[in-house]
């Protein structure tokens, strides 16, 4: 029994010798990945793809904002009108100008613009009971809203009137008239130091 026992001890150093020498067999591909040897080649452009999309094209330069051309007035229909909208409450002007917008919308009557003009500011002045000083009591902000129609009929327009006149707010006024290049140029803000090298340019 001993004599087995020691046999049976040798056989298993034995192995256990040959299994750590013998190296361990591995898939070539998994070896390859292993060792990460793809970052030392050269890839060729594979996996580029931002030359595929298409190329942006060049932004063009915005151009000056010109004058529409102001329709003329015919037998059935108006010319270019302008339906000012001022007062001192800015959300209720805004508010009854977007009225008008959708009032248009729902009769059919083509809107060709919208916009707001400056605000203009009054001063106050109020004078003492006791003397001449004057002092200024506060400032009053003028906001004005245009709404601009092209082409308004003579048959809708008393009943589109009468309709806004009904719904006109306290506190706005509003003012119909037609619309000329005084007014278009009423929209911009004016340059005196522009506009005097200008006319030392010309002279």
């Amino acid at each position: 029994m001993q004599v087995s026992a020691t046999q049976q001890a040798f056989v298993l150093n034995q192995a256990l010798t040959t299994c750590r020498a013998t190296p361990s067999i591995q898939h070539p591909v998994w070896a390859s990945v292993n060792e990460r040897q793809y970052k030392s080649m050269p890839t060729h452009g594979i996996g580029r793809w931002r030359h595929l999309l298409p190329k942006d094209p060049p932004k063009k330069k915005r151009d000056r904002q010109q004058m529409k051309e102001i329709v003329v007035e015919t037998e059935t229909t108006y010319a270019t009108l302008n339906i000012n909208v001022s007062g001192y409450d800015m959300t209720v002007v805004e508010h009854f100008s977007q009225h008008i917008h959708n009032l248009c919308n729902r009769l059919g009557i083509k809107v060709l613009d919208c916009y707001a003009l400056q605000t203009k500011t009054t001063e106050v002045w109020l004078m003492q009971e006791q003397g001449t000083k004057m002092s200024v009591d506060s400032f009053l902000k003028t906001h004005n809203r245009v709404v601009q129609l092209r082409s308004l009929s003579a048959t809708v327009c008393p009943i589109f009137l009468e309709v806004l006149l009904k719904n006109q707010p306290e506190g706005v006024q509003l003012c119909v008239q037609e619309h000329t290049e005084v007014d278009y140029k009423a929209r911009f803000k004016g340059r005196p130091e522009l506009e005097g090298l200008k006319a030392k340019i010309t002279y």
